[in-house]
Parts: C-alpha cells; sequence; structure tokens
C-alpha cells in the first residue's frame, strides 16, 4: 500500500472517517464526550494544520488513518511532568480558550491516532505518531505531548493508571502496546493524569449507549472502558471518568 499523509489543511475535502463503519476501533460510549463535541465540530475551522489523514495512493479519497492535534499555551514543564490533570479533556478546552482569547500557544498535544481495525499491527500507527511529531516540529514547536489511552488498559479495569503505567517487559519497555509504540518512537512517560476524559449521562443514557442494564448503584464495569463507570441510581446519573498517560516528545 503506498500510503501518503497530508494535513486537513493541504486536503480540506478528505474526509477522516473510514469506508466502514464498523471498523472504527472506538466504544459507542466513547463519542458522548462533550468536549469531543466541542472539539469535532470544528476542528476544520481552527485547526484544520494540527489534523492528519493518510489514504492510499490507488483510492486517494478514503482515509485509512487520521491523527489530530492541538496548540495550547503552559507554563509548566512536560519534561518533568508538569502537565494537566484533565489530559485529553483539558487539552481541547484550553486550546479552545487561548484561540478565543489570542493567547499564544506553546506546546502541541496529541489527540488521537486512528486506524481502523483491519489495518492494525502493520505499522501504520507508528507512520502516524512519526508524522504527528513531523508536523507539529514543522509548525515550530518543540515539545509534543500525549494523554495516552492505553489500549490494554481496559483489560484490567481495577488496576490504578499509575500502576499500569509502569509495568514493563523483560526489555525495559512498556507492557502497553500503545505505550510501546510512543516511547519506541522516542516519547518518555512523564506522568498520569487521573481524569482524562470525564462522560456524563444518566442511567438510562448509560443502557442506551453500552446495552448493560444500570440498575444498580455502584461501579459498573463496561466493555472497553479502562476504569468502571460510577453509576448512581438513586440520584439518576452514571460518570466515566477515564486516567491517562502523559508521554512526552522533545522534538
Amino acid at each position: 500500500m503506498d500510503v501518503r499523509i497530508v494535513t486537513v489543511a493541504e486536503r480540506p475535502e478528505l474526509k477522516s472517517s473510514f469506508a466502514d463503519a464498523e471498523t472504527e476501533p472506538w466504544p459507542a460510549f466513547m463519542n458522548e464526550d462533550p468536549m469531543a463535541m466541542l472539539y469535532y465540530s470544528d476542528v476544520r475551522t481552527a485547526h484544520p494544520e494540527y489534523g492528519l489523514i493518510a489514504y492510499d495512493a490507488d483510492e486517494p479519497d478514503q482515509a485509512i488513518a487520521r491523527a489530530f492535534c492541538v496548540p495550547f499555551a503552559w507554563d509548566g514543564d512536560p519534561a518533568l511532568g508538569e502537565l494537566p490533570a484533565d489530559g485529553w479533556d483539558g487539552a481541547i478546552w484550553r486550546s479552545a480558550r487561548d484561540r478565543q482569547t489570542g493567547r499564544r500557544p506553546n506546546i502541541v498535544s496529541a489527540l488521537e491516532i486512528t486506524v481502523p481495525t483491519h489495518l492494525q499491527g502493520t505499522g501504520l500507527s507508528g507512520r502516524m505518531l512519526a508524522a504527528m511529531r513531523d508536523n507539529a516540529r514543522r509548525l515550530g514547536f518543540g515539545h509534543l505531548i500525549a494523554p495516552v489511552r492505553p489500549n490494554h488498559k481496559h483489560l484490567v479495569p481495577d488496576l490504578p493508571i499509575e500502576e499500569y503505567a509502569g509495568l514493563v517487559r523483560e526489555d525495559g519497555l512498556p507492557q502497553d502496546p500503545w505505550l510501546r509504540v510512543h516511547v519506541r518512537a522516542g516519547g518518555r512517560i512523564v506522568a498520569t493524569c487521573t481524569r482524562a476524559m470525564v462522560i456524563p449521562g444518566t442511567p438510562a443514557e448509560w443502557r442506551a449507549w453500552t446495552g448493560l442494564p444500570f440498575d444498580e448503584s455502584g461501579p459498573v464495569v463496561v466493555p472497553g472502558a479502562l476504569v468502571p463507570v460510577h453509576c448512581s441510581v438513586e440520584h439518576d446519573y452514571a460518570v466515566y471518568v477515564e486516567p491517562g498517560v502523559w508521554v512526552h516528545h522533545r522534538l
């Protein structure tokens, strides 16, 4: 496959969705994050030069992978792990705030690198990460940070994110495959973000999103979720607070 990677600014007409919706790897409930709705509703207007889309040269009008970032202003030292506790959501709202107030960004945060299920394991995610690093450098930034969503954390939902982030193989690389991709690309695990993404809803909404009953108060293990969802039947809410792992890439 002859893979080409372009920015949204270069190919504004090229959609980032995949031909077959069933190849999208994200659990359905992930689409309900309010901050995601804020970002993806105007990414092509706000930050087209920070979005990357890959396509096969033989099918130039169909995306085969995507990667999105946002810039924002930050006073902490990312190399020391001085990064927002609200991770993914925080990167989005800070970027939107800075754009509205005219504050100049000095750092770029990754938001997602998505490869359809049938192309996972082909090395495409690593190529998208390399392209993301190159693009941030081209735009004049010296740091790329990523509130990584470890892709095997959902297998151990009760394990604290700090412990999970510290799990390594015999060769010293992270046990988690997606963290391993980042480290191999030159990234360093520097911190965790305990509330990288917050998805609130009612038990009825979570039933619709997951097909689970959500009829008892307490933690609910949801397939694909990194930690249990907290449900309160008495107060008619259920909230998912997803953790993440901050990885710092010096460009």
